[in-house]
């Protein structure tokens, strides 16, 4: 997409190279390709020898020399060096995650989730120091931050970032034209039996031992439905342990693990019903995916989930596994309907169109200042 002169951003999007680019990736592509005219990005990323320029974003992407882990952490505690290249001009600088650049011009910070200090057990050692440093520095210098949802901000507040510096801009959500039919959702998975979705990471706060627990108590007055967890195994035990939950299942629990964008949604558009009881987060995007598929959704109560499911999806108490496995049989059962005409109604007033103007608001704010 081409892009008008009125402000220059550069704008990271090393996430776009991690191995598991995440819900991270996905706001950096639909927000490149969301933001108004006007507002000319170049991207910011470390060296790679095999990558390909650009990644497919449409936009310019400078590089820096170094390499990721170098290059984070110089910025974390050296804060160089500046942005590379043609990137140094910009008008604004956006950190899309907590890879924060030195403030060459006015600095813009996406703050996803402060979830490591909610849960630092949750975090590798080196993840924890990694981000408390990140967050002194946004703290410091950052001009304006970016929150997903009022969960989030409300954190930032909580962690010493002044509230009249946080603008809650949530994710939009886009289903991609021509997903597959049942018969590949069904190879995906391995079977043909109507199925319970969960997608992500399996990693600690995901809780994905918690609603094996709830499937199980659901288990045997439903022999009609399995329970497919689509990604990556993460960090930690917790692959290990969802084995474990799942071996006395048998083949009603399928694990076809990291799938395709478009498999994804294939997944997302043949299931019964989507659950994704995580302890937290900061937005909770598969939920809003699921959602705009008109698949009945199960999420956490009291959660930035919360904020956008709720009257459109059923929530419940994450830790209990009987109370998510009543949310379970809602959802897949007498309420399913009704659900899922209140999920694609919901999920419809989230556009990335909109999350791009209020960013490019932002931008403006910040250069303006």
């Amino acid at each position: 997409m081409s892009r008008g002169a009125g402000l220059h951003v550069a704008l990271t999007v090393e996430q776009l190279w991690q191995r598991v680019p995440g819900g991270s990736g996905t706001y950096i592509r639909e927000l490149v390709d969301a933001l108004p005219g006007d507002v000319a990005v170049t991207g910011v990323r470390a060296r790679h020898a095999d990558a390909v320029p650009g990644a497919g974003l449409g936009v310019p992407v400078a590089a820096s020399r170094l390499p990721r882990r170098a290059l984070y952490d110089a910025w974390n505690h050296l804060r160089r060096p500046r942005v590379p290249g043609p990137a140094r001009g910009a008008d604004v600088v956006h950190a899309t995650t907590w890879a924060v650049p030195p403030r060459s011009a006015p600095l813009v910070v996406t703050v996803h989730d402060l979830a490591f200090l909610r849960s630092p057990e949750h975090f590798t050692p080196r993840g924890n120091r990694y981000f408390r440093r990140a967050l002194e520095v946004v703290r410091r210098e950052a001009d304006l931050v970016l929150s997903p949802s009022q969960a989030t901000a409300d954190d930032c507040a909580r962690a010493g970032i002044d509230g009249d510096r946080v603008r809650v801009v949530p994710h939009g959500v886009r289903v991609p034209d021509g997903v597959g039919d049942a018969a590949r959702a069904a190879a995906v998975r391995g079977s043909d039996r109507p199925y319970v979705l969960w997608c992500g990471t399996l990693e600690p706060r995901k809780n994905v031992p918690g609603l094996l627990r709830a499937f199980a108590r659901l288990a045997a007055d439903r022999p009609d439905l399995d329970l497919v967890l689509a990604g990556p195994a993460g960090w930690g035990d917790t692959a290990d342990e969802v084995a474990a939950l799942a071996a006395p299942l048998g083949d009603r629990v399928r694990l076809p693990g990291h799938v395709s964008w478009t498999d994804l949604h294939t997944l997302y558009a043949h299931a019964r019903a989507f659950c994704f009881p995580s302890l937290w987060e900061g937005f909770g995007m598969p939920v809003l995916e699921a959602m705009a598929h008109g698949v009945p959704a199960v999420t956490s109560a009291g959660s930035a989930m919360a904020e956008f499911a709720e009257g459109a999806a059923v929530l419940a108490d994450p830790r209990d596994p009987e109370a998510l496995a009543a949310a379970l049989d809602r959802a897949t059962g007498p309420d399913h309907d009704t659900l899922a005409v209140a999920a694609r109604a919901r999920a419809a007033t989230y556009t990335w169109a909109a999350a791009g103007a209020s960013t490019a608001a932002v931008y403006r704010e910040a250069a303006g200042a």
